[in-house]
């Protein structure tokens, strides 16, 4: 886990709140077809259009803004068919919190 990059990912408005949106996914995406359900796939995630949608933004703009938190290692990505799901990576988040409350 490289802190620098995590805190690069987080310091744009729209990519924390696209964490927000993927930790209740069910809450913010109102759509049956934006996320899979824990059903379909048990890790679950929304599909990029859909973020695309809530944003607001560019699917570029959005594409680079799930590149750079996947990099980070805050989000997964799980391809089906011609759709890409992204979920939160939440081991990643949890020895963030982990060792914030640690060294801080």
């Amino acid at each position: 886990m490289n802190q620098i990059d995590i805190f690069k990912a987080l310091s744009n408005e729209t990519r924390l709140e696209i964490l927000k949106w993927l930790k209740e996914p069910e809450k913010h995406f109102d759509k049956p077809s934006a996320h899979l359900s824990k059903n379909m796939n048990e890790k679950g995630g929304v599909c990029v259009g859909d973020i695309v949608e809530k944003a607001g933004l560019s699917q570029s703009t959005i594409s680079q803004y799930l590149t750079m938190l996947q990099k980070a290692g805050l989000l997964e990505s799980e391809r089906h068919g011609q759709w890409t799901y992204y979920r939160r990576n939440e081991t990643i988040i949890k020895e963030l919190w982990n060792s914030l409350k640690e060294e801080l």
